[in-house]
C-alpha cells in the first residue's frame, strides 16, 4: 500500500488515525502495532511468507537483545551470529537470483528493516543503547509503518516517546501533501521523459536529448524519494512520531563528499555509524582510509541491487570521493560557480550508472552523450517543449531558496490554498491511475 495511492490516502490513512486518537494513551502501542501489522500485511497478502520472515526477524532481534543485556559475557558472539542471521537474510534474497532462474520476489522493506534491528542490536552490544524488555516497545519501534518499507531508518528510541499535539498533526498533514505533491506531480511527470528514452532505444536519440533525459531521471529520482521521505516525516507527525529529515538539498553541495552527507541521510548515517567509524574513520593513513571508503561503497553497492551496474556506481563514487578527500575537495569548497561544472556533471554521469542495469545498454547510452551536438535536433526540441516546464520547477525545488520561502508561508492562508489545490490535483493523478510505485520500494 504505497502512500500514493487512494487505498492509503482516503481509507488507511483516515481509518489508522481515527483509531490511534480513540485509543485511550495507555494503550495506544497496541493499536498502532496492528495498524502497522495490517499496512504490511496489505503488501504482502499474495506471498504471506514475507509476514512469517518479517516476525520471525524480529522475534530474533528482541531475543538476542535480551540475552546480551542479561549475559553480557555474550554480547559480541551474540551481535556476530544476528549480523549474520540479518545480513545473510538480505543478501540472499538480493542475491539469489543469480543463482537460480525463479528466484523468490524481494521481501517488502527487508533492506531497511534488517539495518533498523542490526543498528538496535549493535548499540545494545556496545552499550550506546538500553536492551528494551517491552516487546511492545520493540516492535512498534522497528514496524512502525510510515518507516517500515523505505525509511528513514530510524533508531528505536527516536520512536518510543509519541507525542500527539494539534500543532504536530495540523505539521504533519501539511508535509504528508508537500511530498504527495513533489511525488505526484514532479517526480512521476518527469518519470515520462526517462521512459520515453527507453523506448524510442537509446541509439536513435541524439547528444542533447540524451543529456536531457539524464537530467530528467536524477530529478526523478530526488523528488520521488524525497516526496516518500516528506509523507513519512508528515504521517509520524500525525501520529506524535518525530521521524528525522532525509534530505536536504543534496543538488546545492559543492562535492560529492556532500552531496552524499545530504543524500538518503540516514542510510549514510548507519553506514558510518556502523561499518566506518569501526574501521577507524578518516583519522588514519591514507592507505587506510582508502580502504574504509572502499568498503563502504562497496556496501552501499550491494545494498541496493545485484546487478553489475550497481557495482560500477559504487566505485564510481568512491574514485572521486577519494580524489576530493586528497586533493581537489578544499578547491572546490572555496570556488562556489566552479565547483557546478563539477558536481552537476559529475552527479549525472553517476546516475547514468545507477539508471541502466544492462551493460551493453549504459555503454550505447554513454556513447550518446559524447555524440556530435545539434541543439536544433527535433527529438531534442519536441521533448525540451514537452518536459522543459518540470525540468525548470524541479531544478528551482531542488535548490534550498524556494523550501525557505514555502517554511514562511506554510501556514499562512496563501499556503492553505496552495496545499488544498496540491492535494485535489494528486488525488485526481491517482483516480486517472497515474501514478509510478517508488523508485526505492525495489531496494
Amino acid at each position: 500500500m504505497a502512500f500514493s495511492s487512494l487505498e492509503f490516502v482516503f481509507l488507511f490513512l483516515p481509518a489508522m488515525l481515527a483509531a490511534y486518537y480513540i485509543t485511550p494513551a495507555k494503550v495506544r502501542g497496541v493499536t498502532m502495532l496492528l495498524g502497522s501489522l495490517c499496512f504490511y500485511w496489505w503488501g504482502v497478502r499474495s506471498n504471506p511468507w514475507m509476514m512469517g520472515l518479517l516476525l520471525g526477524l524480529l522475534a530474533w532481534t528482541y531475543g538476542a537483545a535480551v540475552i546480551m543485556a542479561w549475559h553480557r559475557a555474550w554480547a559480541g558472539t551474540l551481535l556476530a551470529l544476528s549480523w549474520m542471521v540479518l545480513f545473510g537474510t538480505l543478501l540472499f534474497f538480493k542475491y539469489m537470483g543469480l543463482f537460480t532462474e525463479s528466484p523468490l520476489p524481494l521481501p517488502l522493506g527487508i533492506s531497511f528493516y534488517t539495518f533498523t534491528m542490526a543498528a538496535y542490536l549493535a548499540d545494545v552490544a556496545r552499550r550506546k543503547g538500553p536492551a528494551d524488555w517491552n516487546p511492545l516497545r520493540v516492535a512498534n519501534g522497528i514496524l512502525l509503518f510510515p518507516k517500515l518499507l523505505s525509511g528513514p531508518i530510524t533508531p528505536l528510541t527516536a520512536v518510543r516517546r509519541p507525542c500527539c499535539r494539534m500543532s504536530n498533526f495540523n505539521l504533519g498533514l501539511r508535509e504528508f501533501i508537500w511530498g504527495l505533491g513533489l511525488k505526484l506531480l514532479l517526480a512521476d511527470q518527469l518519470g515520462g521523459l526517462w521512459r520515453q528514452l527507453g523506448n524510442i532505444g537509446y541509439e536513435s536519440v541524439s547528444a542533447p536529448l540524451a543529456w536531457l533525459g539524464l537530467a530528467a531521471f536524477s530529478l526523478q529520482l530526488y523528488f520521488d524519494f524525497y516526496g516518500y521521505s516528506k509523507m513519512a516525516v508528515g504521517v509520524g507527525h500525525m501520529l506524535g512520531y518525530h521521524l528525522p529529515e532525509n534530505f536536504d538539498h543534496p543538488y546545492a553541495a559543492r562535492t560529492m563528499t556532500d552531496f552524499w552527507r545530504r543524500w538518503h541521510i540516514t542510510l549514510g548515517a548507519w553506514f558510518r555509524e556502523y561499518i566506518y567509524i569501526p574501521l577507524g574513520g578518516s583519522r588514519c593513513g591514507n592507505r587506510q582510509l582508502t580502504r574504509n571508503l572502499l568498503i563502504v561503497w562497496l556496501c552501499t553497492a550491494l545494498w541496493h541491487g545485484s546487478t553489475i551496474n550497481y557495482l560500477l556506481w559504487g566505485l564510481s563514487l568512491f574514485g572521486l570521493i577519494v580524489l576530493e578527500k586528497r586533493w581537489t575537495g578544499a578547491f572546490l569548497r572555496r570556488h562556489g560557480i566552479l565547483c557546478r561544472f563539477y558536481l552537476i556533471p559529475a552527479c549525472l554521469l553517476t546516475w547514468m550508472l545507477f539508471a541502466i542495469p544492462n551493460l551493453h545498454q549504459l555503454w550505447t547510452f554513454a556513447g550518446r552523450l559524447l555524440t556530435e551536438y545539434s541543439w536544433s535536433a527535433p527529438d531534442f526540441q519536441r521533448h525540451l517543449q514537452q518536459y522543459g516546464g518540470y525540468l525548470l520547477v524541479g531544478s528551482l525545488l531542488a535548490t534550498p531558496y524556494p523550501e525557505r520561502l514555502w517554511r514562511r508561508l506554510q501556514r499562512t492562508a496563501f499556503g492553505t490554498v496552495v496545499l488544498v489545490i496540491a492535494f485535489w490535483a494528486a488525488a485526481y493523478v491517482m483516480a486517472a491511475g497515474q501514478n509510478d510505485p517508488f523508485l526505492y520500494f525495489s531496494f
